[in-house]
């Protein structure tokens, strides 16, 4: 055998176990994530000061004697959609629970006991009918990026233009082989 030859069946050879390596290391790795519940806004005057897991102290405001301070209590968070995941197969299995908040005017979705079944370039979609199991059945979709974390608490920003009426759902869709992992169907 020329040298050329086993050159090529190294290289080959080499790639092949670096491709077989990110497409099986992932069933075999766990990524945790434990993110807090994301932080309230009040506004004091034009100060911004932030209350709950992490407490930031306003700047120091300037008020004459006779007018006090006015500080606007923060908002609840608004529970708007939520539900619990649900494997997608026997062999990609999901749980925990799926909850999207308003927060002072923003929407957020949070993860909590989370767990699924890792696996290579896992992304988190909100979609229209959580039923579908393809892309193409999903309806309207919004990918809101790769998934943190296979285990635990997460919180992922929703756009501006989320409607809770035509989000049916969360997937968490592995983007390489274009599969269901897991579900969440979303209801008030």
């Amino acid at each position: 055998m020329s040298n050329t030859r086993k050159a090529a069946i190294a290289v080959i050879g080499l790639a092949g176990a670096a491709i077989g390596w990110y497409l099986i290391s992932p069933l075999f790795l766990n990524t945790v994530v434990d993110e807090a519940f994301p932080p309230l806004a009040t506004v004091t005057d034009s100060t911004t000061t932030t209350v709950g897991p992490t407490t930031s102290v306003p700047e120091a405001q300037t008020t004459s004697p006779t007018t006090p301070p006015t500080t606007a209590a923060p908002a609840e968070p608004e529970l708007v959609l939520m539900g619990s995941f649900m494997d997608a197969d026997d062999n990609h299995k999901g749980e925990g629970t799926a909850s999207i908040y308003e927060i002072n005017g923003r929407n957020v979705l949070r993860f909590e006991d989370f767990d699924v079944t890792n696996g290579p370039d896992l992304h988190v979609y909100l979609v229209e009918d959580a039923t579908a199991t393809s892309l193409s059945g999903f309806g309207e979709y919004t990918d809101l990026g790769e998934l943190k974390g296979n285990q635990g608490n997460q919180n992922y920003d929703l756009p501006s233009t989320f409607d809770p009426a035509i989000t049916g759902g969360v997937v968490i869709w592995c983007e390489p082989f274009q599969v269901l992992f897991a579900v969440a169907a979303l209801g008030s």
